[in-house]
């Protein structure tokens, strides 16, 4: 039982920590069934502003957050949301130097060209259409875990 040569790129990793941030209450217990039920830890927000505040990135409260920033694997966000679009949010989060790397997925009812290729130049890892599946999840998963293939 000795953990001494252990780390997260050996490979054994804890279940992964998705943010997922929707203003729409069905669509985010749906993303989060589904993330659940793929092993993963969710948390949820329901907006923009909401989403930063939890990150550390808030206006105000910049202190006492930031641990969750680094426990977080994954951003799911839907695009469409008022106060702060999924773009902008993704914005913020690929301005943040603690969180840029962090992976950023969005989601969109609307399949609509520019607004994808837009959230993909801004650095989205992905650009998925509602309403996910567990087969979109699935993909998810595998970014996650850096699966080739």
């Amino acid at each position: 039982m000795d953990a001494s040569g252990v780390s997260s790129t050996d490979g054994i990793m804890e279940e992964p920590h998705v943010l997922a941030v929707d203003d729409n209450l069905v669509d985010r217990k749906l993303v989060e069934k589904l993330l659940r039920n793929s092993s993963c830890k969710v948390t949820t927000a329901e907006n923009g502003l909401r989403a930063l505040e939890y990150l550390g990135l808030g206006d105000d409260r910049q202190s006492s957050v930031t641990d969750n920033a680094s426990k977080v694997n994954m951003i799911i966000t839907d695009y469409c949301m008022p106060g702060m679009t999924g773009y902008e949010l993704l914005k913020k989060i690929k301005e943040s130097s603690n969180m840029k790397d962090v992976p950023v997925v969005i989601v969109s009812s609307e399949n609509v060209p520019t607004r994808i290729n837009k959230c993909l130049e801004e650095g989205a890892k992905m650009f998925m259409l509602k309403p996910l599946k567990y087969s979109d999840v699935k993909k998810l998963r595998c970014q996650l875990m850096q699966c080739r293939g």
